[in-house]
């Protein structure tokens, strides 16, 4: 049906995924210059749905759509509401609203304002009856409405919610290049109400079915009908002199004064709604939750279940409960499975060790890159705390203040030493997104943080006092995952937890202002300032640690004079391979080191005896950690060779006041289990330390996996494993590669480990094929094939041979694809839906 009457009318039968008798129509008195009239709204309303099932909301949602949507967006939280309250989950009503000239709302002569379209919404919600506890969600233009009616109702406000919207336009800014086309003289009227343009750009945004399109569509078929989608756009507020601009400026400054929960879900790719934007929203609302849905875009609605997020939130934060209505599926506290853990307060600072020895001369920072009259440049504690304090002085006076987040694009080396010390002296949140994330997505990473600084080059200003030292709990620093599970995550720490790293590791591997130290491993490379101890990075690419030979090694163990060595697992595979190479003063510089230690990726027994033979007298260590928490466990050479006959690689104690649990998984690989101690049983590893994390910058929906069923400081780490009877941790793999074989859950690095006993095995990942919960088992290895396929009769007979577990198929491919970071992490999941093409039939390719 072709909808022109421009009365008030219910949508055509037939939309998919909308239930026409949820649909009314409502009288409402006009309002502000609208006063005198009479309007009629269309809205979607779940009340007298909740009330012939004998539910009782606990308060009304009212969803309000942007330009040129309707209230069909919302379609999702409609029936997701009302499907919860059918089995017993908290019960809200929801009011979807078309607002006045838009949807199938009545169509009018007025020009309706964001002042009087926030007039409009107040009218309705009035008509309707509807006192509170009131929930406000919007999307696009239908966020300053809703936030602009929620500022004016605080006393019947329970919370706020919105997607990809703004509340902020900065003076003399253009609009976003869209807004810039659709508002061009000659360009509105006929991009907006004259042709579908406008409306047929914003549904391009998002990959709809043919069938949704047509929905999205079918209010606005004739001119006088988009009449409405003109005249929002024409209302946007781009500069002082706007109609709308001082409505506008109200609502933002009102937000600050909110105190109820808060909500912001993003989809990063549009065209409209920046990061920018996003920021200026989380700067007044600083205590709202954000979740960022990487590669989703403007009709984030669309694209992402964003409906259960939003229920499942206001449940957690007890939304129901704190208004005073406790719904039938409001979750009721529970007992947490494990102790929160006390956290041993750090004292002082993380650049406490340069104030000490700012007067000292001797040798704190060794750059093997950058020689002078033919020797290594060296940077004396003197002068690197003199630096810090001229860096800081001048991002001071350049503006950059406390929580101000900083990009350090500066190449390794003692600049960027000093830039991030300068930055954590001041207050200012280092971001860290090595080029070790390959140019995508560092990228992507720098956009995500939205860096309020980048610092490039750096210069600096002498005899300015430098602002009050930042407090413990400030955020530090946002430190990127590697990406091998995923997009790049940024992960927060404040400076107390960046001082508890520090305390951990000169605890436990015993280091003092003589010790030295040489890294090749990104995360620890700027730590030796805060240990107190000179420090040194060999000559090697950062971004590609395979670049790091043995005579690069010991010519920064010599330089430094180092007892320890810090190196990555793919660093130390090339340096054990280059070992040739090394002559007799190599050798013997390589014979001082004490401690040699090697993280970020499992490290296979072999490699560690090869390692260790170029360091004889040192003591093998590989710790276990993640960004997230960069020290774990840690397990000695001697102790792995001890522990020899368990499945997976021993990773070994929890380090200082650490704990470790595991969450046993179910027969569909999910960790269900509540988090035990008890020997043998394998699972998701659950971990809590001193130096957690704070939580992941913009992630809201990972933070909360993160911590299901957890107390605070405690932290789920999507490895799984397993603990001997000795209390040593065993890391069998990730919970995503759990293979849940019809006998049963199967972890893949046991099975990995039995087939790279094989001689003509490089390396190997074991996969499941099929659905799940009658997954197959499939081993693909590097074997020295030049092409992908199916592995030789007689390599498949050798790989079954040396595994117990049941191989439906053994495969070969030249490499398997690894993180960019580590060149060790296998993309599992890469993997595996290569297998499932190549034995369905496929032709053979490269994964």
């Amino acid at each position: 049906m072709r909808v022109t009457d421009l009365h008030a009318t219910l949508p055509p039968a037939g939309l998919p995924g909308l239930d026409p008798s949820l649909s009314r129509l409502v009288d409402v008195p006009g309002a502000a210059t609208d006063a005198g009239a009479t309007r009629t709204w269309h809205v979607l309303d779940t009340g007298a749905a909740l009330a012939e099932r004998g539910v009782a909301p606990v308060g009304t949602i009212i969803a309000v759509h942007g330009n040129p949507t309707w209230s069909y967006l919302w379609r999702a939280l409609v029936n997701a509401s009302l499907q919860r309250a059918e089995i017993g989950g908290t019960p809200w009503r929801v009011v979807a609203v078309d607002q006045l000239e838009m949807g199938f709302s009545e169509r009018s002569s007025l020009r309706r304002t964001l002042a009087q379209r926030i007039a409009d919404l107040d009218a309705l919600v009035g008509e309707l009856g509807i006192r509170g506890p009131i929930v406000t969600i919007g999307h696009d233009w239908g966020g300053p409405v809703s936030l602009g009616w929620a500022v004016e109702n605080r006393d019947r406000l329970a919370a706020v919610i919105a997607l990809n919207t703004a509340v902020h336009h900065p003076d003399g800014a253009p609009l976003p290049f869209a807004l810039r086309v659709a508002t061009a003289r000659g360009m509105l009227a006929a991009g907006t109400t004259g042709t579908t343009a406008f409306l047929d750009t914003t549904l391009s945004l998002a990959d709809l079915e043919p069938a949704v399109r047509a929905a999205f569509r079918a209010p606005y078929a004739t001119v006088s009908r988009r009449r409405g989608i003109g005249g929002f756009v024409a209302d946007i507020p781009a500069t002082a002199a706007d109609e709308s601009t001082p409505a506008l400026r109200r609502l933002s400054a009102g937000l600050r004064e909110l105190d109820v929960p808060a909500l912001f879900l993003r989809g990063p790719k549009d065209p409209v709604f920046g990061e920018g934007h996003l920021d200026d929203l989380t700067e007044r609302l600083p205590h709202a939750d954000v979740h960022r849905f990487e590669g989703a875009g403007h009709l984030i609605a669309e694209e992402r279940p964003y409906a259960d997020v939003v229920l499942d939130w206001l449940d957690e934060k007890g939304v129901a409960r704190v208004s005073g209505t406790a719904g039938a599926g409001a979750p009721a506290s529970a007992d947490a499975p494990v102790s929160d853990t006390a956290d041993a307060a750090p004292t002082g600072h993380l650049w406490d060790a340069l104030d000490a020895r700012r007067e000292d001369d001797e040798t704190a920072v060794i750059d093997m890159t950058t020689t002078r009259d033919g020797a290594p440049l060296r940077v004396s504690w003197r002068r690197l705390s003199a630096r810090v304090d001229e860096i800081a002085a001048g991002l001071d006076a350049f503006g950059v203040r406390a929580g101000d987040r900083v990009s350090l694009l500066v190449q390794p080396g003692p600049t960027l030493t000093a830039a991030l010390y300068a930055c954590l002296r001041i207050g200012a949140v280092v971001v860290v997104a090595d080029r070790g994330l390959g140019i995508r997505g560092l990228s992507r990473a720098v956009r995500g943080a939205v860096p309020d600084v980048v610092i490039g080059e750096v210069a600096g200003l002498r005899g300015r006092a430098l602002p009050p030292a930042p407090a413990p709990d400030a955020d530090a620093a946002v430190l990127f995952t590697s990406g091998s599970t995923g997009p790049a995550k940024g992960v927060v720490y404040t400076h107390a937890q960046l001082t508890a790293l520090r305390d951990t590791l000169a605890s436990h591997f015993g280091v003092t202002a003589d010790t030295g130290l040489v890294t090749g491993f990104a995360p620890f490379a700027l730590l030796g300032p805060a240990l107190g101890t000179r420090s040194a990075t060999p000559d090697m690419d950062v971004s590609a640690p395979r670049t790091l030979t043995a005579a690069a090694v010991a010519a920064a163990v010599r330089a430094s004079d180092a007892r320890i060595v810090f190196l990555s697992p793919a660093a130390v595979a090339n340096v054990v391979a280059t070992a040739g190479a090394l002559d007799a003063d190599d050798r013997a510089a390589l014979a001082r080191v004490e401690t040699f230690l090697s993280t970020g990726a499992p490290v296979s027994i072999d490699l560690l005896r090869r390692a260790q033979a170029l360091m004889p007298n040192a003591v093998a260590h590989t710790p276990y950690g993640m960004t997230e928490c960069l020290l774990v466990a840690d397990v000695t050479l001697p102790e792995i060779e001890q522990a020899a006959g368990d499945r997976g690689v021993c990773v070994g104690r929890p380090l200082g006041t650490g704990q470790v649990r595991i969450s046993a998984i179910d027969a569909e690989g999910r960790a269900t289990g509540e988090p035990t101690t008890e020997a043998g049983v394998t699972g998701e590893i659950v971990i809590s330390a001193p130096h957690l994390k704070r939580g992941y910058f913009r992630l809201y929906l990972t933070d909360r996996e993160a911590r299901r069923g957890l107390p605070a400081r405690w932290h789920r780490t999507g490895d799984v494993g397993h603990l001997d009877a000795d209390g040593r941790l065993w890391v069998e793999g990730r919970l995503p590669h759990v293979i849940t074989t019809a006998d049963g859950p199967v972890t893949p690095v046991g099975i990995e480990q039995d087939a790279e006993t094989v001689d003509a095995v490089f390396r190997a990942a074991a996969v499941g094929v099929g659905p799940v919960g009658r997954q197959v088992v499939v081993a693909v290895v590097e074997a020295g094939a030049r092409r992908p396929g199916l592995a030789s009769p007689e390599l498949t007979d050798a790989v079954r041979a040396a595994t117990a577990q049941p191989l439906a198929a053994v495969l070969v491919a030249p490499t398997l694809p690894t993180d960019i970071r580590h060149n060790s992490k296998i993309d599992r999941s890469r993997l595996a839906a290569w297998a499932d093409r190549l034995l369905a039939g496929e032709k053979p390719t490269v994964p």
